[in-house]
């Protein structure tokens, strides 16, 4: 998802290897996701009006925009997206070699967009000098953000309707979703980015998601200052938690299964009572629709943990 330095930078590109298709930020949220450190900035939305000129060739960088963007109804007017947009089916349908990681101005503009979607704002300038608008949605830090951001890209593009009907539904299934799982509160919880045990704190977009529910993260203590830790099996067979998240099914080919069988994990509280859950990578590090599916998710799994656990 971003570039950064010393440890963050590190763990940014080990998330974004680990998502499989997260967007351009990485070690944060993931990557928001797939998220990241860098607070999120979004351009202002062109503003699309009754009689207004629509754009009908939208290029998408982002992964995330692009799930938003098929989402509210604008799927018909792209005309290309990265190479890492692989969700919904039909953003495969659409050419998908572009590089988000690395932009190239002229093979963007041959394409002859009238907008282009990003989340680095690295050749913004360039882009725009050619008379391409260019909308800019980094990694979202809270709710809000997802929402702002839906609700601009539906403004770009002539969908405000539209992105005002999948807002409010989110808002009301991500509700429910909370709703379902009364009995969460100081269960612990350990999200795991990839088989080397990076985590994420509470402090990120991904530990939002948890907090929803008031479970308590492992990770918010092991290394203060690093919202981004990379932990170790001897601290978390310590730490115990309820329950584990792998968002590494995809990068890394784990499962509940493999990570039960891990040396010393089988008194976890999370092994002993089933309480493993392996996640899509991408829908756990991207901010787009797909967060309800990761809340719900999580929803489902702190009903099954058994009561007093």
């Amino acid at each position: 998802m971003q570039k950064f330095t010393s440890i963050a930078a590190l763990t940014a590109l080990l998330i974004t290897a680990a998502a499989c298709g997260d967007d351009n930020s990485s070690a944060s949220d993931t990557t928001a996701g797939g998220d990241t450190t860098v607070a999120a900035e979004t351009t202002a939305a062109p503003e699309t009006t009754a009689g207004a000129d629509v754009p009908t060739a939208i290029v998408s960088l982002s992964p995330t925009a692009t799930e938003m963007l098929f989402a509210i109804g604008a799927g018909d007017q792209i005309i290309a997206v990265d190479d890492f947009s692989n969700y919904p089916a039909e953003a495969l349908e659409k050419p998908h070699d572009l590089s988000g990681f690395e932009p190239n101005v002229e093979a963007i503009a041959a394409l002859q967009p009238d907008l282009v979607i990003m989340q680095d704002p690295t050749i913004q300038e360039q882009l725009e000098a050619l008379g391409i608008t260019v909308w800019i949605g980094q990694a979202a830090t809270s709710f809000d953000d997802v929402y702002s951001q839906i609700e601009q890209l539906g403004a770009a593009t002539g969908h405000i309707g539209e992105a005002a009907e999948l807002v409010a539904q989110m808002q009301t299934d991500i509700e429910a979703a909370i709703a379902a799982a009364p009995n969460a509160e100081g269960l612990k919880v350990y999200h795991e980015l990839d088989n080397t045990f990076y985590s994420v704190t509470s402090n990120t977009f991904i530990g939002q998601v948890y907090g929803l529910f008031g479970l308590v993260n492992i990770a918010d203590e092991a290394q203060p200052g690093n919202d981004y830790p990379q932990l170790n099996a001897e601290y978390i067979v310590q730490q115990n938690p309820d329950l584990i998240f792998l968002a590494d099914t995809k990068c890394c080919g784990e499962t509940p299964e493999t990570a039960a069988a891990r040396p010393g994990w089988e008194g976890i509280a999370a092994v002993v009572n089933g309480g493993i859950v392996g996640l899509d990578d991408d829908i756990a590090s991207r901010w787009g629709p797909r967060l309800v599916d990761f809340i719900e998710a999580v929803s489902a799994a702190v009903a099954k943990v058994p009561a007093g656990a």
